[in-house]
């Protein structure tokens, strides 16, 4: 009887399996099924392997200056023509885009890990949920643009501060999103049950909450990194950004802003790459939602 037992739970355990993985591969056929999903998927990918490959792949530099060429329009030489310095554009958005996805990246990963420390330390204590969501509140009250111009301001251009401002700027959104989702599984039957059993709370909160509030979390990282892309250029557009002679989407953008007229092309190029790529990001967000998320249709 006892081994008949044994082989009943295998059989259970397996058939469990078999039904995840079912669920999860009919969720990835969702994903692929949905084409403005794909497309963004395609998008950030593409982004990505110019960020990671193109710059060692380049045989010119984003700094070479070169006066006698200024203002050329796009040929076959200057894909996306030069700027006032004669500096080729083309190799310089390739170089922006590494700098706008470390940024979008580790704000991403920074603030979404705050904000779940937030989140879940909220949910813990009524003392210290009071106190983290009116200081969220606070932050949250204040523009983004202003708060991150402010920190700049305090911290001084660079791409580590940048880095630094946006995270600070994008956490309390998060914070609130990880405290939501985690109240919702706290008050979970399998949660009371681990307190009835005399589960620490300590451990209740990172190994039973943590765990079921990850793909909420890592939707919005997706929202976030666009958003992140969008103000560090907006940043390095108004000078308190990626210090010159650093190559910026932004930066690109503010240079050509004296040009627009004779040189379309430096307002141009960047800011339909920063437009796709910020609209591949939340395609791809939206996918991720509907594969991570167990109550989407």
């Amino acid at each position: 009887m006892a081994a008949e037992s044994v082989v009943d739970y295998d059989a259970i355990r397996k058939m469990g399996r078999k039904l995840e993985r079912e669920q999860r591969n009919l969720k990835i056929r969702k994903f692929l099924r949905n084409r403005q999903s794909v497309a963004g998927l395609f998008i950030v990918a593409g982004v990505l392997l110019v960020a990671l490959a193109g710059p060692p792949a380049l045989n010119t530099s984003p700094f070479a200056v070169d006066v006698s060429n200024r203002l050329k329009p796009p040929s076959v030489e200057h894909w996306f023509g030069t700027d006032t310095l004669g500096r080729d554009v083309f190799t310089r958005v390739i170089y922006g885009a590494r700098i706008s996805m470390i940024v979008g990246f580790s704000v991403g990963i920074i603030s979404g890990a705050l904000g779940m420390l937030i989140g879940l330390y909220a949910v813990s204590s009524r003392r210290l949920d009071v106190i983290l969501m009116r200081l969220c509140d606070g932050l949250k009250s204040i523009p983004s643009i202003l708060m991150a111009i402010a920190l700049m301001t305090v911290l001084g251009a660079d791409i580590k501060n940048v880095i630094i401002s946006l995270a600070i700027v994008n956490t309390p959104n998060m914070g609130r999103l990880a405290r939501s989702a985690a109240l919702v599984v706290k008050e979970q039957t399998y949660i009371e049950a681990m307190r009835g059993l005399g589960a620490r709370p300590r451990r209740i909160l990172f190994r039973h909450i943590a765990p079921n509030i990850i793909s909420p979390m890592i939707v919005q990282m997706t929202f976030v990194f666009a958003s992140a892309i969008i103000t560090e250029a907006a940043l390095s557009y108004l000078g308190a950004g990626v210090p010159p002679p650093q190559p910026s989407w932004g930066s690109i953008l503010s240079e050509g802003r004296g040009v627009i007229y004779n040189a379309q092309w430096m307002i141009f190029f960047p800011g339909i790459i920063t437009a796709l790529t910020v609209l591949g990001l939340n395609l791809f967000g939206d996918g991720m939602r509907d594969l991570l998320d167990p109550l989407s249709s």
